[in-house]
């Protein structure tokens, strides 16, 4: 069983960066799916971004397409999320997630297994 942990969050202005780490133990890393998910301020969950367990293969959700960028690297055990471009709308809870079935790219919650307990990102001027 995988624990994940997230980090990487805090305030930043609008047009700003961010970069979140989910760092990952207790299990192969590169055995699992991996994505990222957020809860803006009373909305539900939604998908961020989902990636294989080599990391080759990406899927994105169309607001963050072009903005994020997801990657892992397997010989850390980590898996990031760059965000570019942020706009008062990407102000979240951030999660990750890991899925142990294989890659057809995961967006729902349902389809992971285990979370991290989130990091909060705020966007504001």
């Amino acid at each position: 069983q995988v624990q994940l942990g997230e980090s990487g969050g805090g305030s930043v202005q609008p047009g700003g960066s961010l970069r979140l780490s989910c760092a990952a133990s207790g299990g192969t890393f590169s055995n699992y799916v991996m994505g990222w998910f957020r809860q803006p301020p009373g909305k539900e969950r939604e998908f961020v971004a989902t990636t294989s367990g080599s990391g080759r293969s990406t899927y994105y959700a169309d607001d963050v397409k072009g903005r994020f960028t997801i990657s892992r690297d397997n010989n850390k055990n980590t898996l990031y999320l760059e965000m570019n471009r942020l706009t008062p709308k990407d102000t979240a809870v951030y999660y990750c997630a890991a899925s142990e079935n294989n890659w057809y790219g995961q967006q729902f919650a349902n389809e992971y297994d285990f979370w991290g307990q989130g990091t909060q990102v705020t966007v504001s001027s």
